[in-house]
């Protein structure tokens, strides 16, 4: 017993000591798991539970990911000791233990868990799950990359980090080429979720171009806003064509994202039908994109 432990365990009064002998762990996840409430009553009523959910929650999230089925614990793999410090303490203090019988199990302590860095924690599980469950010891960084492989937002977020050092920087990762970015461009990362970068794109596509490069249309327009193409298009043909290719390639872009970005996409989509159309004036043509620009505005809102 350290100093510090000592003179804590002395501070108590004897029923304070007898009611937290009594205090029987969390124990989770068929065992892998356990939380001891190394605190006042008020205290582990705060926080064992939902430590204890925090840290079953990220094992449950290893286990899917690795494809692993859970197995029954006889002993646990993980056990959390909640402290009773009330001050802003961070630390997280983990040590490996070897059972006399064989075996080890992580310690994780938590001094004072109001405080506590919960990232150092969720590293500490992450850790602590591979010597359990598979038996391998990893550093912070594989811990790191475990974790981020495992959570879809976390994915999701460095997929989008990539994408856009590609985009702004020119920096290709991973040993990855512009197919590579260009594909991801077009997936739909987070179904039914239009993130600021899914807008972006998507509104990056929002011009006409020619057919074939070195064709410019009437001769000298690369491309074309769809503001200019709307009077262009009652003359020449081949911007209609360019409008009925750009419906599809919004629906590619633009589709899977949520109702208010399926409702910008469809505006877009009857926009550029009815410019291919060639039948209606223009001033319905400028109602019809500013209502498709308005739809999309919300969407960024």
């Amino acid at each position: 017993m350290t100093t510090l432990a000592a003179i804590l365990l002395f501070a108590l009064t004897r029923a304070e000591i007898i009611e937290r002998l009594k205090t029987p762990p969390v124990t989770h996840l068929d065992g892998l798991v356990q939380v001891y409430a190394d605190c006042p009553a008020d205290m582990r009523r705060e926080y064992q539970g939902p430590i204890a959910t925090f840290v079953s929650d990220t094992c449950n999230l290893l286990y899917r990911s690795q494809m692993i089925k859970p197995k029954r614990f006889e002993e646990p793999g993980i056990i959390v000791h909640v402290g009773s410090v009330r001050t802003n303490v961070a630390d997280v203090v983990v040590s490996v233990v070897e059972r006399e019988k064989g075996g080890r199990f992580t310690r994780i302590r938590l001094p004072a868990p109001g405080y506590s860095d919960q990232e150092q924690l969720r590293t500490a599980v992450v850790k602590a799950f591979c010597l359990a469950v598979k038996g391998e010891e990893i550093d912070d960084d594989a811990a790191e990359k475990l974790l981020r492989d495992a959570d879809p937002e976390l994915r999701i977020a460095d997929v989008r980090s990539e994408l856009k050092r590609w985009r702004e920087d020119g920096e290709f990762a991973n040993g990855h080429d512009d197919e590579y970015y260009l594909l991801q461009l077009r997936k739909i990362l987070a179904p039914g979720v239009a993130s600021r970068e899914d807008v972006l794109n998507f509104a990056s596509r929002l011009r006409l171009y020619p057919s074939y490069y070195g064709c410019p249309f009437c001769g000298r327009y690369e491309s074309l806003s769809f503001e200019d193409a709307i009077e262009l298009s009652q003359t020449d043909l081949v911007v209609r064509l360019a409008a009925v290719r750009k419906v599809r390639e919004l629906l590619v872009y633009g589709g899977g994202h949520g109702e208010r970005m399926t409702a910008a996409v469809q505006a877009y989509g009857r926009f550029l039908t009815e410019v291919a159309k060639g039948e209606k004036p223009a001033d319905e043509l400028r109602k019809m994109l500013a209502e498709a620009e308005e739809k999309l505005k919300e969407v960024a809102q």
